[in-house]
């Protein structure tokens, strides 16, 4: 039954530095990648941001065009009105009649001209408008461009290492099966804490290889033993001996 406690552990261990074996190659494969996921992204959400503009644009010149429609309609009414009190003033019967005729002709042509003056200065917002527009139109189609690039680079450089991703990514899930969960999880929470990925940690010179710290001589044989699973006290790091991780490197390399 020793013995069996003793091989279920080793494996766990052989299975976690396995993952993080896997996890640095699958590291450097995305590395490959460089910045291009990110600015793709950025681009998409630059387009989108551009594209909302464009529409926003092209509906304020809508509404503009709209109003002058109806400022249009509204200089008919008004040089209709002033026809048909012209037509009105040819049968006045008294200067208090003729004198309200002209001051409504008068009004309604005041009106009209403040009316031709607001189409005049809408059309001008218009033109301004239009040229944002055409501008802007320019700019994403650039942006397009650029993101169809972009994404064609980053679709080359995925699949050009997408096989071997996958062919770990398959060996990981083995991997992940055998080593125990909590385990697992102990060792991607630390992964995502340290700067350099490493959550299984070798001894080196007396000291653990992902923070340096010393490791007693009594704890170093512990971890030689692999009856336990035993963590680095500074760090969190899982350790391992020298040797197990040549074995697993040998393996993992074969």
């Amino acid at each position: 039954m020793a013995a069996a406690t003793e091989t279920s552990i080793e494996q766990k261990l052989k299975a976690l530095y396995k993952l993080q074996l896997i996890d640095s190659k699958i590291g450097k494969l995305t590395a490959i990648r460089g910045e291009l996921p990110m600015e793709v992204s950025d681009l998409e959400d630059e387009i989108a941001g551009q594209e909302t503009r464009l529409s926003n644009l092209q509906a304020e010149v809508k509404k503009m065009e709209d109003s002058i429609s109806v400022n249009k309609g509204k200089i008919a009414d008004a040089k209709a009105l002033v026809k048909k009190y012209e037509k009105q003033l040819e049968n006045v019967k008294n200067n208090r009649e003729f004198d309200a005729l002209n001051k409504e002709i008068e009004i309604q042509g005041l009106e009209q001209q403040a009316l031709e003056k607001r189409i005049k200065n809408t059309q001008f917002d218009i033109e301004q408008k239009k040229a944002s527009i055409d501008s802007l139109k320019l700019e994403l189609d650039g942006r397009v461009v650029d993101l169809k690039n972009k994404k064609a680079e980053l679709d080359n450089i995925v699949a050009e290492t997408q096989k071997e991703e996958d062919e770990l990514m398959k060996v990981r899930g083995n991997a992940v099966k055998v080593a125990d969960e909590r385990l697992v999880h102990s060792y991607d929470r630390i992964r995502k804490s340290v700067k350099n990925g490493i959550g299984v940690a070798t001894i080196e010179r007396d000291s653990c290889s992902g923070c340096f710290a010393g490791i007693p001589p009594q704890r170093q044989s512990d971890i030689k033993q692999r009856k336990k699973i035993i963590v680095c006290e500074n760090c969190g790091r899982v350790l391992t001996d020298a040797l197990l991780s040549e074995e697993v490197v040998a393996e993992f390399n074969h």
